[in-house]
């Protein structure tokens, strides 16, 4: 029997060919009301940079956009690359947020860049390679969150705003940093899943209690493309499949339109690397979508699995989380 399981979202706010930021901004934000009214636990977006098919680059401003269209749904950052930022920054970002949306925020933090080198430079004007730089800089944010009276500077606002973080990863460095500190750990395991085994062994057997999370906690990225048949979800899944071949050869821009037998065209290559990305994935009717969840939670013991699944058509888009939320409702009973 598989565990009851939370569901959230993870929306990389896509910019559909032919359309533009504020679309897929107010797309998202159909897409996190809709969430809410499904009982969805939260809804994320992500930081990446120079990416014309993405709009959730100003990830706090966007969240923004998001807390102000709805009431309930838990709203954050899966997440911010803090090497990015300095911490004093995302401090006030989030603890603006908290402030606005209070009980609501998340604060999900990456090492990557969400970028290439060029606009890793340009955001961060130099490039430090010290492996220990962003374990200091995510101590030094839950300091500022927490208002530590011991430090020469305090964030205002964000200071005593006590925003809950998550760490993100697809290597083993971010299962010890979430184990080291006690913090919950959530996997990409949607684009990246080669180390997700070993990462969430080292998570729960290195795990030590916080002020924030007395057990581990795990969160899995997983895509669900849904749909009345196999075939109509095989078909919708292949804009993001377009996606992944696109940014994998250097070629990225926006969201393309589903294309009919695509995944079959490429060459096997191409078709090799997909099976590998998409391992953390299920794509179908609502009973194949149900097979790939269990088998995938009984694999991870996940106690979240944060959805993921751009879809062209906004109708289709949100009908695929109904779906899902309906297998999540199927588990659950």
């Amino acid at each position: 029997m598989t565990k009851s399981v939370k569901f959230s979202i993870l929306d990389l706010s896509p910019v559909p060919q032919g359309s533009n930021v504020r679309t897929a901004l107010d797309r998202s934000l159909s897409l996190a009301q809709h969430a809410e009214a499904l009982g969805y636990e939260r809804f994320w977006m992500a930081e990446h940079h120079g990416m014309e098919g993405i709009a959730s680059a100003a990830t706090s401003v966007a969240l923004s956009h998001i807390g102000h269209g709805t009431k309930t749904i838990r709203i954050g950052a899966g997440g911010i690359m803090l090497p990015n930022h300095s911490p004093i920054v995302i401090a006030e970002q989030f603890g603006t947020l908290e402030a606005l949306f209070p009980g609501r925020v998340d604060l999900g933090l990456g090492r990557a860049p969400g970028s290439d080198q060029r606009m890793a430079m340009a955001l961060r004007r130099n490039l430090n390679t010290d492996a220990n730089e962003f374990p200091r800089d995510v101590v030094e944010l839950q300091a500022l969150l927490e208002g530590d009276e011991q430090l020469p500077i305090q964030a205002t606002p964000g200071q005593g705003s006590k925003v809950p973080l998550y760490i993100l990863g697809s290597s083993l460095f971010g299962a010890q940093l979430a184990a080291a500190l006690g913090l919950p750990y959530a996997f990409a395991s949607h684009f990246a899943p080669q180390m997700l085994d070993q990462a969430l062994e080292i998570y729960r057997r290195d795990f030590k209690p916080s002020n924030q999370l007395a057990e581990p906690y795990v969160m899995c990225g997983f895509n669900i493309f849904a749909a009345d048949t196999d075939e109509e979800a095989e078909y919708l899944s292949s804009s993001m499949i377009q996606s992944f071949v696109a940014l994998r050869t250097g070629n990225p821009g926006k969201m393309q339109p589903p294309v009919e037998g695509y995944r079959q065209s490429l060459p096997p290559q191409a078709q090799q690397m997909l099976a590998g990305i998409m391992q953390g994935s299920a794509v179908g009717t609502t009973d194949t979508i149900k097979s790939g969840v269990e088998a995938f939670v009984a694999r991870t013991g996940a106690d979240e699995l944060i959805i993921s699944g751009s879809i062209f058509d906004q109708s289709a888009r949100e009908k695929s989380y109904t779906l899902a939320a309906e297998v999540r409702d199927s588990l659950a009973a």
